[in-house]
């Protein structure tokens, strides 16, 4: 292992789930599950939007006072060590003047994680490194494609790295310091990433607001990273930072980048006055800022999503975001634009560290193009875009494809009989043929025939309607996603590659690929990183650790969050459980924080039963298990409901697929209204059957639902149960439904709902 302290560049130099279970309603539903394929072509699917480290207090802290050692099965892959799974106490205190690990300061170095051999033994490089390196090769190809109004317009890398100085000079002029944050609050465009860059390499700091932010969480990100200037999309957006402007000392300066401003006030720039500010300002400033960058310095804040504190900023080096594109690309095994030009669509948000990854660096590492979505995106608009630019790689949290899945069925419920069969009996062949395929260690035998035939007939139709006929590479990621949507994707010759990692991680730490392919495994680690398990059960499961020259620097100010994250021997801990199987794929079977530790000491991670429990009962929207220091388990759930597409509310009214398995069980409901409370006996006797074979398969007792709510509405982001990547907020939860959650506990489980006592028989 070898640690590297850089040295400012010369300017001329440029070269990331838990269990699933299944089953209930499957013969009712048959109809809805297997054929949303044979009129899919002429439908538009609705979609929405790497996991991050969240602070949470109170968590079980005895996980990691074992001195166990990790067993490493045979055949397990070098990349994951056998260490002793003490964790010490705190990171090492490093001589005077020389870089550590780890530091919280903005303005300070690290060393690098570097390797003697392989991917991990490259050359650091700066932003503006590999951005010049991007250029020398690339130039001429399209880096960036957007649309105004009817017309699509575009810049090729040349322009794209021009404009990019030339905002970094305008930023300049407006008064950016050196090691403090430029805020980027919108969506998704040309803008933010140009905002992005601009800001490295006028020695600033990227960083990225959340949309969806309150002012005063807007207020807390600006004032932590000492924001000097604000980039804002809209007038919706405007008014946030105008609300808490009076309490941003550091602020110089305000632009938006969309629409026309509708007051003229000191400091507001529109778009185009911002760029004219640097369009003739001289070079030499600009180019002693880039020639003094090194590697190892921070360019770029992630803010967590602060699930029970306030958000922390996790500070990406340049060689954080530069080798860990680099490292990606050789992974899941992108071609160079100069071979043949990869094409991405930008949807997902742009403060979370995956977007970041797949959309702006890893792109640009290759000369692929950038193309970016509608605003209303995730409200409808995506699959348009999809059709239009037919991606050759896509990333999608579990929701998109979840919805993807679920209009589907909807359109397959209302195909013929004959379209149905064919439908039924394709997916059938896609899942075995892939199945087959999948646990294959190396190609054997042929292709059937039947497979071949479904793939004419069915399979491409469906590439097509959803635009994805070039895409090889289909990942999720940011959250656990169900075996059933894994199997339904499967099944259409559509496998979903998992990842797995952390904002701490700089997005991703594990990826599977198709040569490393395991259903509900996130796959192996990226080259150049390596995994340990700390502190491993009798099962192999144990927390999560990381190295690799992807780990952060640390939070911004805050030192002991940095060494709760980070051991004495720089190893970053996840707060995730996994396990290893014979090949070396990862497992992630829990969060140690999310871990259920009922009064009678029984250890029950939430995730298996939750999604058990929505398999069992495709009704269900959302689930949620409760029983921490409880004597018994219980459960909120949510019925599958319409969105408000402007508002992103959920509403009253029931999904097309929920009014259809409510008509196949003889309820008539077309509202969540309908069913709560126990309004619909045949619809509640539904869930506890399902519940009850839920139970049946349980381990313990322990781990069997008593007591379960069906609450007046679905979980969601405007709601607050929900965060940006559609992760359940389960402190919020726990808070929001505090007085159901007490009904369950004043008196004895009984096996029945709390609202409604099962129909008599």
């Amino acid at each position: 292992m070898q640690l590297t302290v850089c040295e400012p560049p010369a300017m001329s130099e440029a070269v990331s789930e838990p269990h699933r279970a299944g089953g209930f309603l499957e013969s009712s539903c048959a109809a809805s599950l297997e054929d949303g394929i044979m009129d899919t072509a002429n439908e538009s699917s609705e979609e929405e939007s790497t996991g991050e480290r969240e602070e949470e207090i109170g968590a079980h802290d005895q996980t990691t006072s074992s001195t166990k050692t990790t067993e490493v099965p045979a055949g397990q892959t070098s990349n994951t060590q056998t260490v002793s799974a003490q964790r010490p106490n705190s990171l090492q205190v490093q001589a005077a003047g020389e870089p550590g690990l780890w530091t919280s300061q903005g303005d300070a170095e690290v060393k690098l994680r570097m390797g003697e051999s392989g991917l991990a033994a490259e050359t650091p490089l700066t932003v503006n490194q590999m951005f010049n390196s991007a250029v020398e090769r690339f130039g001429d190809y399209m880096a960036l494609s957007w649309k105004e109004g009817e017309q699509q317009k575009s810049l090729n890398y040349k322009e794209y790295y021009q404009t990019c100085r030339t905002a970094a000079k305008s930023f300049l002029k407006l008064g950016l310091q050196r090691y403090h944050g430029v805020g980027i609050l919108g969506f998704n465009s040309a803008e933010w990433f140009i905002s992005d860059i601009a800001a490295i390499l006028a020695g600033g700091f990227a960083v990225g607001i959340y949309t969806t932010n309150s002012p005063e969480a807007c207020q807390y990100v600006a004032e932590n990273c000492k924001a000097n200037i604000i980039v804002v999309e809209n007038q919706k957006q405007l008014q946030k930072i105008l609300q808490v402007e009076d309490k941003l000392p550091h602020l110089k300066a305000i632009i938006q980048y969309k629409d026309a401003l509708k007051e003229k006030r000191p400091n507001l720039y529109t778009w185009a006055e911002f760029m004219e500010l640097g369009r003739d300002e001289p070079d030499t400033p600009l180019d002693a800022i880039i020639s003094s960058q090194k590697p190892n310095q921070c360019c770029t804040l992630i803010y967590t999503s602060g699930t029970t504190g306030q958000p922390k900023g996790v500070m990406l080096s340049h060689d954080n975001i530069t080798w860990t594109a680099l490292s990606t690309c050789r992974h899941v095994r992108l071609t160079d634009a100069t071979v043949s030009q990869e094409a991405v669509v930008s949807y997902l948000p742009l403060s979370h560290i995956a977007a970041q990854m797949v959309d702006i660096w890893v792109t640009m590492r290759v000369g692929g193009a950038t193309y970016f979505a509608q605003p209303d995106a995730l409200k409808g608009s995506l699959v348009n875009t999809l059709k239009e630019v037919r991606p050759t790689a896509f990333m999608g949290v579990p929701r998109v494809w979840e919805k993807m899945q679920e209009k589907m069925k909807s359109v397959g419920a209302k195909s013929s009989a004959v379209r149905r069969k064919i439908a039924v009996w394709a997916k059938d062949v896609g899942l075995q043929t892939n199945l087959t395929k999948m646990n294959q260690s190396v190609a054997t035998g042929r292709t059937p025939l039947s497979y071949k035939l479904a793939k004419k007939i069915v399979f491409k139709k469906v590439r097509k309607a959803l635009g994805l006929d070039r895409c090889t590479k289909c990942y999720t990621g940011a959250a656990p996603i169900t075996k059933d949507t894994l199997e339904f994707f499967l099944s259409l010759d559509i496998p979903l590659y998992e990842l797995y990692g952390m904002s701490e991680s700089t997005g991703p730490h594990t990826i599977s690929i198709p040569e490393a392919f395991k259903l509900t495994s996130c796959g192996k680690e990226i080259p150049g990183c390596k995994t340990k398990l700390h502190n491993p059960d009798e099962e192999g499961n144990g927390e999560i650790c990381f190295w690799g020259r992807h780990v952060f620097m640390g939070y911004l100010n805050m030192a002991d969050k940095t060494e709760e994250a980070l051991d004495a021997e720089g190893w970053l801990h996840s707060g995730d459980l996994g396990k290893h199987d014979e090949n070396g794929f990862l497992f992630i079977t829990g969060r140690i924080k999310e871990l259920i530790i009922t009064a009678g000491g029984e250890n029950i991670p939430p995730v298996p039963t939750e999604d058990a429990v929505k398999e069992a009962v495709p009704l269900i929207s959302n689930a949620m298990l409760i029983g921490d220091k409880k004597k018994f388990l219980s459960m909120l759930l949510t019925i599958k409901c319409q969105v408000n597409a402007d508002s992103g509310e959920p509403e009253d009214e029931l999904t097309p697929e929920a009014v259809e398995l409510c008509r196949r069980l003889g309820s008539n409901a077309t509202r969540v209204s309908e069913i709560t409370g126990g309004r619909d006996r045949l619809i509640h006797a539904a869930i506890q059957e399902g519940i009850n074979r839920v139970n049946e398969k349980a381990c313990s007792n322990a781990q069997c639902i008593q007591k379960w709510i069906i609450l007046d509405r679905d979980f969601s982001l405007p709601g607050g149960e929900l965060g940006p990547t559609m992760k359940l907020k389960r402190p919020v939860v726990v808070k929001m439904y505090r007085e159901q959650i007490e009904n369950f506990y004043k008196e004895l489980a009984t096996p029945t709902t709390p609202d409604n006592q099962l129909p008599p028989k």
